[in-house]
């Protein structure tokens, strides 16, 4: 795949009008499993706290790849 075929992807995923909102809430419900996970259940709270991060790098990913698509073609003039 293209470098602009991925921001091109990447920039319709962020246009689906809820996922912004569907990305929130999933979020917030693997917070809330590692802050509510028993005290001996230190498996549950780390699949939690990387499930909290998986989806933050998703969130990143997207965001790079649509900001560097802006980039591209404003470098400075040689």
């Amino acid at each position: 795949m293209k470098p602009e075929e991925r921001a091109a992807a990447a920039r319709a995923i962020l246009d689906v009008p809820f996922f912004e909102e569907l990305m929130s809430e999933l979020e917030w419900a693997a917070i809330n499993g590692c802050i509510h996970a028993g005290p001996t259940d230190d498996a549950g709270r780390a699949a939690y706290a990387a499930e909290t991060r998986a989806i933050r790098n998703f969130r990143a990913k997207l965001k790079f790849l649509t900001e560097q698509a802006k980039a591209d073609g404003k470098g400075a003039p040689a």
